[in-house]
C-alpha cells in the first residue's frame, strides 16, 4: 500500500480514522496501565499487543490470568472472542492485499479498519480507508500500552480517571451523523437491544455479533 493512494480519501473519512486511531491509543494506555498495575511484567501486555493487536482478546487474557486462570484458557478465550474476525476476514478478502502485503493486511483486520474498509463509495476508497486505519491502529495501539505500562505502578486504576470510557464515546460521536433516516435508526436499535440481551450468555466481545441482526430487521422493514 503506497501513502499517495491515501489521497482518495475525503478529509472527513481521514479525521474520523484518525480519532477512531487516537481512541484506541488511550483505550491501550488504559490496557497497559490495568496489566502492569495487576503485576504483569511490562513485555507481556508489550509482546501481545504487537503480535495479537485486538484488545479484547488481550484485556480478557490479562483479566483471566491476574484472576488465576490458566494462561492456555485465557488464550481459548481470546479466540473464541476473536472468532467474529472469520467473517470480518471475507468481508475484506479484497483489500488486504496480496503475497508480500497479505500477511500484514490480515494482521491489521479488526473492528475499526473492517468498518472504514467497507464502507466506502468506490474500492479505491475501501482499500485506502482499511489500511489507513489498520495501520494507524497497529501503530497507536502498541504506543499506547508503552505509555500505560509505564505509568501502571502510579496509575493502578484506569477506571478511575475515566479512561475506558474514552473509546465508546468516540465512536458514539462517529455514529450519531449516520442517524439520519428510519430504517438506519430501526437497524441500529434493534441491533443494539439484541447485542444487550445476549451480553448474559456469551463471553466478552461476542455480542456485537449478534447486533449484526439489526440489519436483517431493517431489510425486513424496507
Amino acid at each position: 500500500m503506497r501513502f499517495h493512494q491515501f489521497s482518495v480519501l475525503k478529509s472527513g473519512t481521514i479525521k474520523a480514522i484518525i480519532l477512531v486511531c487516537l481512541a484506541d491509543g488511550i483505550v491501550g494506555i488504559s490496557y497497559g496501565s490495568l496489566a502492569t498495575g495487576v503485576g504483569f511484567p511490562f513485555w507481556v501486555p508489550m509482546s501481545l499487543s504487537l503480535f495479537v493487536l485486538a484488545g479484547a482478546s488481550e484485556f480478557l487474557f490479562i483479566g483471566i490470568v491476574s484472576s488465576g486462570g490458566s494462561p492456555f484458557a485465557a488464550a481459548a478465550a481470546g479466540l473464541l472472542v476473536n472468532a467474529r474476525h472469520l467473517p470480518f476476514g471475507i468481508a475484506v478478502k479484497d483489500l488486504v492485499g496480496k503475497k508480500a502485503t497479505s500477511l500484514l493486511g490480515c494482521h491489521i483486520v479488526n473492528d475499526e479498519s473492517v468498518v472504514f474498509g467497507v464502507s466506502q463509495p468506490s474500492k479505491a476508497e475501501c482499500k485506502a480507508a482499511f489500511w489507513l486505519c489498520g495501520l494507524g491502529i497497529a501503530l497507536c495501539w502498541p504506543l499506547g500500552v508503552i505509555i500505560g505500562g509505564s505509568i501502571g505502578q502510579i496509575i493502578p486504576d484506569p477506571q478511575a480517571i475515566g479512561l475506558d470510557a474514552v473509546f465508546p464515546a468516540i465512536l458514539l460521536a462517529l455514529t450519531l451523523p449516520a442517524l439520519k433516516n428510519a430504517k438506519t435508526i430501526i437497524s441500529a436499535c434493534s441491533g443494539a437491544l439484541i447485542s444487550l440481551a445476549a451480553v448474559p450468555f456469551v463471553p466478552v466481545g461476542m455480542p456485537v455479533l449478534f447486533s449484526l441482526l439489526g440489519l436483517a430487521i431493517r431489510k425486513k422493514k424496507s
